[in-house]
């Protein structure tokens, strides 16, 4: 088929519109940011989606990533306020803000950023003595943030964090670290252990008083309670002395039976009880001191009566006559 001059006109026009759709739609995903350049003047600033620009006036300038990113610090070595040598690295976040500023302000962001950062670890921790800059990681990590971001707003950057990760000093730093770390959890053993022994020997005083105080307490209160019960017994003993008494001035022949019954055997348990004998010898007149207790209530019968007749008189103490002793012929004086 032979082509007429209407037909190749009408497909280059087709293929004129294609290009021009072409360089006129662009796609910017989500996460970037296109800047569009006129004649190789910033114009603007795409944003993700479906964008249209002037075909063949206009192209895209530079695509910036606007997500967070990550940028690995590499080790340096650092000379301390202190002039202590130690190697340290970091990491760094940060963020484009501003695409334009981050396309057009700075050539090769990420290297500049870097040796930003770089330099200004040197800077800070190059300010502090080895004790403080290793105590301290937290302060060097927001003063380096505080520094440097500051450092990259004409960047149109923003840095969201910057993490020192290691710092090792020199070795025989270490060993030296190392030892005084020693000496100081020895001392501060010896130290817990003086104030242990210390609180301990204060508890075993402090037990000592309260069982000493309470032993003295017990003993005032059993020698009170003694006393008391010593009281109670002697009023009792009183009373029944008195009520025996009482019961003998009226004549009553079998309290004076129960008064000596009881006495009686008040000393036989006296006598059974006794510590330091092991057998228990009667008296010979125990049998008829027993016997006689009978003997005794008639006697007191009869002379306080039954308690029903009037009590008879005591009868007179009979007197035996007294002899004349023989008198001896030989104890005899001759009569002159």
């Amino acid at each position: 088929m032979i082509l007429g001059g209407f037909d190749i006109v009408v497909i280059a026009l087709v293929v004129f519109v294609i290009l021009v759709l072409f360089a006129g739609i662009k796609t910017v995903p989500q996460g970037y940011r296109y800047t569009i350049e006129r004649f190789g003047r910033y114009t603007r600033t795409l944003e993700p989606g479906l964008n249209i620009i002037t075909p063949f006036i206009e192209r895209i300038g530079a695509r910036m990533n606007v997500m967070e990113q990550v940028l690995d610090v590499p080790t340096q070595e650092v000379i301390t306020r202190d002039n202590a040598s130690v190697a340290a690295d970091a990491v760094a976040f940060y963020q484009v803000l501003n695409a334009a500023q981050a396309a057009y302000q700075v050539s090769n962001l990420e290297n500049a950023v870097l040796n930003l950062t770089m330099t200004n670890i040197r800077s800070v921790m190059g300010s502090m003595d080895l004790d403080e800059l290793l105590s301290n990681r937290d302060a060097i990590n927001d003063r380096l943030l505080r520094v440097v971001d500051d450092a990259v707003q004409p960047w149109g950057i923003k840095v969201t964090r910057i993490e020192i990760k290691d710092i090792r000093p020199p070795t025989d730093l270490v060993d030296a670290m190392a030892r005084q770390m020693k000496a100081e959890r020895e001392k501060r053993a010896q130290i817990l252990e003086a104030e242990g022994s210390r609180n301990a020997q204060i508890l075993r005083a402090e037990g000592a008083k309260q069982s000493a105080i309470l032993e003295a307490e017990g003993q005032r209160e059993a020698a009170f309670r003694e006393a008391e019960a010593r009281e109670r017994l002697a009023e009792a003993e009183a009373k029944a002395t008195k009520m025996v008494s009482e019961a003998i001035a009226a004549g009553d022949v079998q309290a004076i039976n129960y008064f000596v019954a009881q006495k009686y055997t008040e000393a036989l348990s006296a006598i059974g009880t006794a510590g330091n004998s092991k057998i228990v010898l009667m008296p010979m007149e125990a049998s008829s001191i027993i016997g006689s207790l009978s003997g005794i209530g008639a006697i007191a019968k009869e002379v306080f009566g039954d308690g029903n007749s009037p009590p008879s008189p005591p009868r007179p103490r009979q007197v035996p006559p007294r002899t004349t002793p023989p008198v001896n012929p030989f104890n005899q004086a001759p009569e002159r």
